[in-house]
C-alpha cells in the first residue's frame, strides 16, 4: 500500500508539471488540487511527514510540506526540514569527481588504486584494474559484505540508550564509540588484511562487466576525490557544489546543519529512531531540504540543458550519457520508471522511460529525485517511512 502511495505521491507531482504551466489561473487550480490531494493521502497514516517540490530550469514550480517533522513535538514539517535523502547522496559523489576531473586531479578510467594507500583487488581478476568509471557505474565488482549492514550504521553520540539498535535483519546501528572513519571501514572490507573481509565482497565477475549497484564502491569513489583534492570530501562538495548553489540547510553531519531543523525518523508512527550516521556517508548521508534539493534538482537540469553553472557543459554531457548496454545486466528494471537500474552516467540513474535521477531508501527514509530531458521537469520527493521494505 504505501508503495502504492508513493508513486500516486509522484503522478501527483507530476500532474502540476504538465498541466499548470501555461496558465497562471490554471495552475493555481491545480497547485490547490494537488495540495489538497497530498493533505488526502498524509490523512492515510502511512506517513508522519514528507515533502514535496516541482522545479524546471527556470525555478520552482511546487514546494511544500507536509505532516510533522517530529510527532511528539507536533513539529510541522516544512520546506526547510532537514533530514537524510539516503541514495541520491551519490549524484553528489559524480559531480565532485568530474570536478575533480575538471581540474586535472584524475580521469574517470584511472585506476583507482593509483590514488589508493591499500590494494583494491577483486580476486578473481588480479590483473584486472578497477576504474573509477567502474565505480561510477557501479561495474566495479564490489559488492556490499555482510559488515556494510552490521557495522556501518553508528549512533550518534548520546544515543546508546536511545531507540532501537536493529532495523532490520542484519541492518544495526552500533554504539558511537565503535564507529569508524571512512579510510578505515573501506580498508577492513576490501583487502584480505582487513576484520571485516569477504571474499564474496566481489564478483567473480570482470570489473567493467556486469552491473551490481554497490554502497561501498561509491564511498570509495568519494575517498578517491578525499585523497587527489587533499581535504575531507564534505569541504570538497561544499565549496565546488552547496555553496555556489546556495544550499544553505545541507551537509554530510549533523554539526553542518541547523540540529533545530532536523526531522526525527521514525521505526513506527510512535516509535522514532535514534540519530545515526554511516562510516561510508558518501553513499547516503547527506543531509538536505526540499528547498535545498530543489535548488539542486534545478541545477541538474540545467546542466543537462548546457546552462549548469556547478560543472562545464562537457561534464555534464559525461555525468549524463547513458554508460552501460544490455548486456552489462542480469536483471534490468523495465518496469518501475523510477528507478536508476535501467541505465546509468555517473553516479546518475536513468528509468526505463528516460527519466534521469536517483532513489535512496535508508532506516526511516526514502527520496526520489527525478527529472524528464523531454519536458524539462523535475520531481522530488523526500519521506520519513517507517519500514525500508516498503519501497524494496
Amino acid at each position: 500500500m504505501r508503495r502504492i502511495l508513493i508513486a500516486s505521491i509522484l503522478c501527483l507531482a507530476f500532474g502540476i508539471s504538465t498541466q499548470g504551466v501555461a496558465q497562471q489561473v490554471r495552475r493555481e487550480a491545480v497547485v490547490d488540487s494537488l495540495t489538497a490531494e497530498l493533505e488526502s493521502i498524509l490523512r492515510q497514516g502511512h506517513f508522519n511527514g514528507f515533502g514535496v517540490a516541482v522545479v524546471n530550469g527556470r525555478g520552482v514550480l511546487y514546494q511544500n510540506g507536509f505532516g510533522f517533522a517530529d510527532v511528539q513535538a507536533r513539529k510541522a514539517y516544512g520546506i526547510h526540514t532537514v533530514q537524510s535523502v539516503a541514495s541520491v547522496s551519490k549524484t553528489l559523489v559524480g559531480l565532485a569527481l568530474l570536478k575533480a576531473q575538471e581540474q586535472g586531479l584524475l580521469t574517470l578510467d584511472d585506476p583507482v588504486n593509483k590514488y589508493l594507500p591499500f590494494p583494491v583487488v577483486n580476486p578473481a581478476f588480479p590483473d584486472v584494474p578497477i576504474t573509477l568509471r567502474h565505480l561510477a557505474t557501479h561495474t566495479s565488482s564490489i559488492r556490499d559484505n555482510d559488515f556494510y549492514l552490521s557495522h556501518n550504521y553508528f549512533l550518534t553520540p548520546g544515543q546508546q540508550e536511545k531507540g532501537p539498535m536493529a532495523f532490520e535483519d542484519m541492518q544495526t546501528f552500533i554504539p558511537a564509540d565503535s564507529a569508524v572513519s571512512l579510510p578505515v571501514f573501506l580498508q577492513n572490507v576490501l583487502t584480505p588484511q582487513g576484520k571485516w573481509y569477504q571474499a564474496k565482497g566481489y564478483f567473480a565477475r570482470r570489473p567493467g562487466e556486469l552491473y551490481e549497484y554497490s554502497n561501498v564502491g561509491a564511498a570509495l569513489a568519494a575517498y578517491v576525490v578525499e585523497r587527489v583534492s587533499k581535504q575531507p570530501f564534505p569541504a570538497f562538495t561544499a565549496r565546488y557544489i552547496t555553496k555556489p548553489l546556495r544550499m544553505r540547510d545541507s551537509g554530510w553531519r549533523f554539526a553542518d546543519v541547523a540540529f533545530s531543523q532536523v526531522s526525527r525518523l521514525y521505526q513506527s508512527p510512535t516509535v522514532p529512531l535514534p540519530y545515526y550516521g554511516q562510516a561510508t556517508y558518501p553513499d547516503g548521508g547527506f543531509l538536505s531540504s526540499v528547498a535545498d534539493m530543489s535548488q539542486y534538482l534545478r541545477e541538474l537540469i540545467r546542466g543537462y540543458q548546457g546552462q549548469g553553472t556547478v560543472l562545464r557543459p562537457e561534464s555534464y554531457r559525461e555525468l549524463f550519457r547513458p554508460q552501460l548496454a544490455a548486456s552489462n545486466f542480469e536483471e534490468r528494471n523495465e518496469r518501475n520508471p523510477y528507478s536508476e537500474s535501467y541505465n546509468v552516467g555517473v553516479f546518475m540513474g536513468f528509468g526505463y522511460t528516460g527519466f534521469i535521477g536517483h532513489t535512496g531508501g535508508d532506516p526511516g527514509v526514502v527520496a526520489l529525485l527525478f527529472f524528464d530531458p523531454k519536458s524539462g521537469i523535475g520531481r522530488l520527493l523526500v519521506m520519513k517511512l517507517f519500514r525500508k521494505s516498503a519501497f524494496d
